[in-house]
């Protein structure tokens, strides 16, 4: 899969706050954020309505990846590209 940069800016709380999660569960922050925009762009595209789903598909990237279960996908799998 071909991967690309993203530059954010972000609190740096949150920043710290993410560092410690991943470390505590021996993932990286990279794979925690892939994780959850694949979960909400799953959760949107299998709903008929558009509903913030931002938090619902944080709490089931959160439990795929605590619990080792997170299904990784090709980029063409997830884009068709």
């Amino acid at each position: 899969m071909n991967k690309a940069k993203l530059y954010l800016n972000i609190d740096q709380d949150i920043v710290n706050f993410a560092e410690i999660f991943a470390a505590k569960n021996r993932i990286s922050i990279e794979d925690m954020i892939e994780q959850y925009l694949l979960g909400l762009k799953q959760c949107i595209e299998s709903s008929d309505k558009s509903p913030l789903l931002f938090e619902q598909a944080m709490k089931e990237a959160l439990i795929k990846l605590r619990t080792g279960t997170a299904k990784w996908h090709s980029y063409e799998e997830v884009f068709g590209g």
